[in-house]
Formats: structure tokens, sequence, C-alpha cells
């Protein structure tokens, strides 16, 4: 669009046009607002990114809004891009709307080359060594990241050139050192291009803010925007700023801090800080950093402000702030805030701590955590009563219990995840390639690197256990020693992300103290006292009510003290398995009414005592009763071991008479496509007195109950209707039974259809005349909306639809809006409208994911149905719906 404007001073922006500016823009423009010693700068926005992308080409007026913006910079810094004696020199870095670090570009020391390389040392006062440190960094950055040079080709370079020195860092290199490595950087720079590092300080940033750009599509970045269920459509925007140096000697340094400790939420001073080094050195973990602390000690008048500083941004952002910063020459500068990542306990405690101090409400509190977060604080941790010997410790980093076999790479880790192993990623230190292994691996062990590493970041976003700084590890292509222990490929360690110690071997593991509180177990933490107060307001905010898929007693209680209303789906055929199988096998292939009724007879106790059962550990609360719905080929012989233990009797000459009858009625009964065949309420209607059997062991166990001065409310759901005609029928043998049974005993029993059919969601208004309620079955509702098996199409082609971008998410993960959440918003405003009070909820898997939770709250469900475990993650959930929707 004619006369767009792409590019924002930092003085033009504030922190509400993330969307626009990407996190870092914002962010930059509201600490300048603020005030605070920002380094000077402008950015381009995400619509012109989104445009590059959609052209591959940038817009007509960006390059001279740029020119524009440069201008005005280089008029602030007193310097221009490329003066040969005075140079200015800027960086150029991503930030997308959402925090995803690591995952795109940066480019520093944009606009050095060949002849202004001798203007910068004058500028440091005729450093020489710092001149060519940041060129050769230019090199290496430009080539990696613009012109896709491997990134090894320039490591090995250094470190032949540290080997060549006698050297064990890259400090210890001099002047002339350094020199010789950037003009072999330059070389191999130029093999793999086929041209000269570029000399123009205008292409260099032209290019460079292209690479940006391209870096929102980059595989690592599509895989973490999948992980993290980020919008593709986003695009990033480019900061470009004036540069700053933590590269100029033992008064410079850079380094990363935490208004609050981001693994646990214990409020102080938290972060890492590098002596002499350039920004990227701490986040990559090439060199181990000191505690901020320490900071205090080598520059006392730099802390006191960063201190200051801290204070006023956590204030203003209401959260734990996340910081870089440099320090040039004992000079503080600010090169980013945002809202920190943390691990699922900290955002809790953390969230409970604002509460308390009064910055910000309850329902604050609510959005700042999330389902996700509490599933993973109902993982297991590790059980030390066995004293297991430590191996070796580095630091706490993301918290968690991980126990797997020792991998090298995240090709392997990868490859052996797919397999069904747990694994360990060991590395010397993460980067952004390894972000696949990192998503497969069950932890992250790193020798490099603390706190604010790549490993220790990205880990935390994603809920990975990690240690990190395990500098006593030397590690080799296919194994790591440490105190004269080696330990190979494929062997088992144990890593705990909390304490930071890696033990050899399994370590077994013990529920989490949020699950025992959720057992009812007496649990004194800060932990459980902040998920007890957001919980609690969870369950004051929510409308949907929270059932769970329980189909045993013992299944049922535990999700009532986990906080479950009632059974929202008790599967009965799962009742059938066992030594009962064989009752169900003899009814299905029953070639006369007496064997049928013999059958039948045999059940009914089984299936009462069952129902009692349920009923009795969900007293006061309703119970869903799913009848049966088995596809026909689970509870019948496989058709082709009859067949071969026919024809090798018959070859025997052996008497094969029972089992040939019995491998006829097989072939009778043998669907092609099982899950489209004979089940549900088919099979209730074909196979007389199934269904009724079922109702009567409903109505009996109800009665029972009843009579002991208990309150069943149990609930009858008819499976795989998809006419008004086949619940009609099934329901007037129901009332009969019903009414036979417990009359006179006061219990209500509803009758209702499970809606999995995509028929039955678009004739719901003609259903609903026939059914006290609707439960949508999302698993089979989403396999027939789409057409495919969810058995054969995971493994088969998922992937690379995800890949494709033509799944965001699974579509049995997540509940898929447009297409089978429009049947669901269309069964539910049809039934409605013939039967107001009509009682809807969910029963598939999708009841207890997060994202779905909130779909299911907006089209006016009355209840969400799940697992017993994932009942206090839609509890939460439901409650942040609530709030977001007010």
């Amino acid at each position: 669009m004619s006369g767009e404007k792409y590019v924002y001073d930092f003085s033009e922006g504030h922190k509400d046009l993330k969307e626009l500016l990407g996190g870092k823009g914002a962010n930059l423009a509201e600490m300048t607002r603020l005030g605070l010693p920002v380094p000077a700068g402008f950015t381009v926005t995400t619509e012109a990114c989104r445009a590059y992308l959609a052209t591959g080409s940038a817009p007509d007026e960006l390059a001279g809004q740029i020119d524009s913006h440069l201008a005005a910079l280089e008029s602030t810094m007193g310097r221009h891009l490329g003066d040969p004696s005075d140079p200015l020199l800027v960086s150029v870095r991503s930030g997308a709307a959402f925090s995803m670090p690591g995952m795109m570009e940066t480019v520093l020391n944009v606009g050095l080359n060949d002849a202004s390389v001798a203007g910068l040392a004058a500028q440091a006062g005729g450093d020489e060594r710092f001149a060519w440190d940041s060129y050769r960094r230019l090199v290496q950055m430009f080539g990696k990241t613009v012109c896709d040079v491997p990134g090894d080709d320039f490591s090995d370079a250094l470190e032949e050139a540290k080997k060549t020195r006698g050297a064990t860092n890259d400090l210890q290199l001099d002047a002339a050192d350094l020199r010789a490595l950037t003009e072999r950087y330059k070389h191999i720079f130029a093999k793999h291009t086929g041209h000269e590092f570029p000399q123009e300080p205008q292409l260099q940033l032209r290019l460079a803010m292209e690479a940006v750009f391209r870096s929102w599509n980059a595989e690592r970045a599509v895989l973490y925007r999948r992980q993290e269920r980020i919008p593709a459509d986003l695009g990033t925007a480019v900061n470009v700023v004036a540069m700053v140096f933590g590269n100029l000697g033992p008064d410079s340094g850079t380094g990363v801090a935490f208004t609050r400790d981001p693994a646990t939420g214990a409020q102080g001073i938290y972060g890492d800080y590098l002596q002499n080094a350039q920004g990227e050195d701490v986040v990559a973990g090439i060199r181990n950093t000191v505690g901020l602390e320490e900071l205090k000690e080598l520059d006392h008048r730099s802390y006191d402000q960063l201190i200051e500083i801290m204070a006023l941004l956590e204030g203003h952002y209401r959260d734990l702030c996340d910081i870089e910063f440099t320090i040039e020459r004992g000079k503080l500068w600010m090169l980013q805030t945002r809202v920190g990542k943390r691990t699922a306990a900290a955002a809790f405690r953390i969230a409970a701590q604002l509460v308390t101090e009064g910055a910000i409400d309850l329902d604050e509190a609510l959005l700042r955590v999330n389902g996700a977060q509490l599933a993973q604080l109902m993982f297991p941790r590790f059980d030390l009563a066995g004293e297991p010997a430590v191996l070796t410790s580095g630091i706490g980093a993301s918290p968690g219990a991980a126990v797997g076999k020792v991998v090298f790479s995240a090709a392997r880790a990868t490859e052996l995840a797919a397999a069904g192993e747990d694994v360990i990623l060991v590395r010397r230190e993460t980067n952004p390639e390894d972000l696949a292994g990192m998503i497969a691996a069950k932890g992250i062990l790193t020798a490099r690197g603390g706190k604010t590493s790549h490993a220790a970041v990205v880990a935390r976003g994603m809920g990975r256990t990690c240690v990190c700084g395990a500098d006593a590890v030397e590690i080799s292509r296919d194994r790591f020693t440490v105190a004269g222990r080696t330990v190979a490929e494929g062997d088992v360690i144990s890593i705990d992300g909390t304490s930071g110690r890696v033990y050899l071997g399994p370590v077994p593991v013990r529920p989490s103290e949020v699950v025992q509180y959720f057992e009812g177990e007496p649990v004194d933490s800060t932990l459980v006292e902040a998920v007890h107060t957001l919980m609690d307001h969870a369950d004051e905010r929510r409308r949907l009510a929270v059932r769970t898929n329980a189909d045993t007693g013992a299944d049922a209680a535990r999700a009532r003290r986990f906080g479950a209303e009632g059974i929202g789906l008790c599967r009965t055929e799962h009742m059938f398995l066992g030594d009962r199988k064989e009752l169900v096998e003899r009814l299905i292939l029953a070639g006369a009414d007496g064997d049928r009724k013999a059958a039948l007879e045999a059940l009914l106790p089984l299936q009462r005592a069952d129902f009692v059962e349920l009923f009795r550990a969900m007293d006061g609360r309703p119970v869903t009763v799913r009848l049966i719905d088995p596809p026909l080929h689970e509870f019948l012989p496989s058709l082709e071991e009859l067949a071969v233990t026919v024809a090798v009797a018959r070859e025997r000459g052996e008497d094969h008479a029972e089992e040939a009858q019995l491998l006829d009625a097989v072939r009778r009964m043998h669907e092609q496509n099982p899950m489209l065949g004979l089940r549900g309420v088919r099979l209730g209607l074909v196979i007389p007195g199934l269904f009724a059997m079922q109702v009567r062991a409903i109505a009996q166990a109800a009665a029972q109950l009843a009579g002991e001065g208990l309150d069943p409310q149990p609930e009858i759901m008819v499976p795989l209707v998809g006419a008004v005609q086949e619940l009609e029928m099934v329901r007037q043998e129901c009332e009969h039974i019903v009414e036979e049974v417990i009359s006179g005993t006061g219990v209500r029993v509803l009758i209702g259809t499970m809606i999995e059919v995509p028929r039955a969601a678009l004739t719901a208004g003609q259903i609903a005349e026939a059914a006290d309620f609707f439960s949508f079955g999302t698993n089979d509702l989403t396999q027939m909306g789409w057409g495919f098996s969810r058995d054969d199409v995971e493994g088969a082609f998922f992937w690379r639809y995800l890949e494709l971008g033509i799944f965001g998410i699974s579509p049995f993960e997540s509940i898929d809006r447009e297409g089978v959440g429009r049947l669901i918003r269309i069964a539910t405003d049809e039934g409605r409208a013939v039967k107001p009070d009509l009682k809807i909820g969910v029963c598939g898997e999708h009841g207890g994911d997060p994202e779905s939770v909130h779909f299911f709250h907006d089209v006016g469900l009355d209840y969400v149905s799940c697992s017993p475990f994932r009942v206090p993650v839609a509890r939460l959930e439901a409650g942040r719906a609530a709030i977001t929707r007010s």
C-alpha cells in the first residue's frame, strides 16, 4: 500500500506496539520513553517482513525510509556508516511479537570493512585487538547468517588459531592473531560463496536485514513456532541499533539479568556477566560466565545503576523482566528487555507473589499461568532415598527429573526418540540447529553456559529438564568423560534440573508435590500455596464444569480428588476385556436365542457391579455411561489366525468342526473398515438384548445405591447416532427398563447421545427432540470430519502436513476450530434452539487440551470431560477462559 510507514525510530514506539514493532523493538522504544540508556536506533516493521516474504523483495518505500532513519541515526551519533576514520557500526537483530530465543538471526558490527577497521581501532584509543576481534565476528556472523557458510568452518579456524597460540580461549589471542584469523575467515567466506566479503556498508546492512526477514521461515524457527503454537503469518521486525561494545577490555562486558529467578521464582537479583565480551557470547555459552553479583566487585557504579533500572522495569511491566545489557568502558547500556521466560514453578510463584505485593489482581495472576505449565508441575521427581552416586553437577537451569540414554547430536536424539527411546542430549553448548533434538530429548546437559545460555532459555520455554555449565564434563564425538569415568552414547544417565546434579544410571522417581496436593495430602511449600491460590480463583471464575473420563471406581475416585465434578464418559467396552471378552464373543456370534440369553445373563451381574463401583465413587455427581461402542473386530477372534488354525487342522486330518463353524461366523461378521462398521448404536439395534442388558445393569446399580441412601445420577449415552430414528428406538427401550427397575426410588436417569458423526451435528435439531443431553465425541468427529483414521495417518503423513503448514498442530491434539469446531457450533445452536436447557458437553480427548477448553467455553458448552490427570488443567483453563471472555 502506497505511503505505508515501515520504519519507526525508537522514540516513536511503545511496548503495546509489539505486533508491529516486534517484542524487541517495542520494548526498546518503551525503555527509550522511560529515559533509560538505550543506544540510538530504529525498527523495520513486521509488515515489511510479511511483504518481503510474500513477494521475495522489499517494499518500494522501504529503502528510502531506511536511508532517512539511518541519516538521523548518523546525526545523533556524530558518525557515519562506512567512514574509514570514525565509523558508525550497527547491529541488525530480529524481533518477533513473541519471544523466540535464538531461533532467528542477528548480525553485529555491520558497517566494518578493510578500510574502517583502522578507524575503529582509533576510536578505541588505538586498541587494534578490539578492532580485529570485532571484524572477525562480523565476517563470521555475516557469513553464517546471510550467506549460509557452514559455522563449523569458522569454529574450526578459531580452534586452530587458539591451538597455534597455545591459548585456551579467544581472549588470549592478540591483535596479530585476530587479524590473521579475520583473513582466514574471509578466505572461508569466498570459498563457500564464490565472491569476496562485501566491503560496502550499505550493502552489508541491506543483506543482513533481508537475512533476518528470511530467518522467519528457517527450519528451526518454524519448528519452534510449531512447538510453542505461535502463528506462522506474523513475521519478524528488524532492529538496527548503534553498536556499543563490551569487548573493549576489562572495564567492559556484557550480561543478562533477571529481576527474579526464572527457574524458581525466588525474589532477588539473578543473571550472568562476561567481561570483555560481545553480546552473543553470553547466550551462546561459549565461555562460562560469572554470577551477576560479581559485577558489584568489578564495576560498583554500573552494578548500582543496573539494579535501579531492574527495579524500575519490573515495576513498570509488573512482571519478571529479562534484561540484556552491555558495559562499554564503564558506561551501562540497555540492549533489550522483555517479560522473561520462566519455568512452570516460577510462573505460579511469581504470579502469586505479585498478587501479594499488590502489583496485579487475581484475574491477572491467573492469566500469567496456563494449563501446560500446571501439567509440567504434576510430573514426577527423583526419589533420592537410595542415595544414588552423583556423577557430576552443573547449574540447574530448567527443573524436572529426566532419565534417558546419552546422545551427542540432535539427529541421533530425534532418531532414537522416534523409535520410542528416552534420551538425554549432551552437548558442549547448544545452538539453534539443535532445536529438533532438544524437543525430542527428555532432558539436556551442557558442559558450558549458565541460566541464560541458549540451552537454558529454550529448555525453560519448552518445559524440558536442563542442566548447564557442567564444566567438569569433557565431551568428544560419542562419549564424555568426568572424573576419570567415561560415559558412552547409549549409557543411561539421570539429570535433575533443580539441583543441577547428574547421576549415572536410572534414578527412580516419585510423585510431585503438586500431585500430592491434588490427592489431598498435606504439603507445605510455597509452590503448592501458589497453585492452591490460583486454582481456587480459577474455580470461582469458571463457568464450565469439569468432569472426567473414567471406567473404574479407582480412576473415578482419583479424578474426584483432582476436582472432577462427575464422569463425562464411561467407556463400557473397556469393561468387557480380559476374561469377559469370551462372553461378548459368544453374544455376538450366538446362533440361537438361547445362546444369546445365556451370555447376557452372565454379563448382567458383572456390569451391575461395575456401575455400583462407579456410582459410589461419584455419589451425588453425574455419571455418563456410554453404551458399548467397540469396533466389532476387537471382540472377535482374528480371522487370519482362525483360518490358519483350520487349515493346519485340515492338513493334519484333525477334528476341526468347531473351529470351522467359528470361522464361518467370523467371516460373516468380518468388516473391511471396522471403525465405520457395526458398532455403537448399530450394534445395539442389530444384536437384541445387548443395550437392554447394559441399561438394566445401570438401573439396578442406581436403585441399589439409592436404597443405601446415596445419590446416584446416571446418564445413559447412546453412541454413534446419525439419525434421530436410531436414538428414538433405543430411548424407547431404555425408558421401559428404567421405569420398571427404578420406579419409586427417586433416581432420575437422563438419556442422550454422543455427537460424533457429522450427520448428527448437521441434524442436531431433530436429534435434540429425543435427547436429554449431547456429548461431543471429538475424536471420532475429527476422524470422520477430516476423513482419515488417526491410527493410520499420524505416523504416515501428519509430519509432512505440519511441515507444510497445512496443520499448525494436529487436529487430534487441539480442536480444529474452522471445520470440526463449526460442526460443534452448529449442533449446539440447533440443539438449544429446540431445547434451550439441553445439557451439552464434550468427552473427547480435546476436553483436556488448554486451547480447546477456551473454544468450548466460547461455544457455550456446559462441561468438558478429560482423563483424571488432566482435570486440574481443564479447571485452570476454564477459569482463564472465563476471564479472557469477560
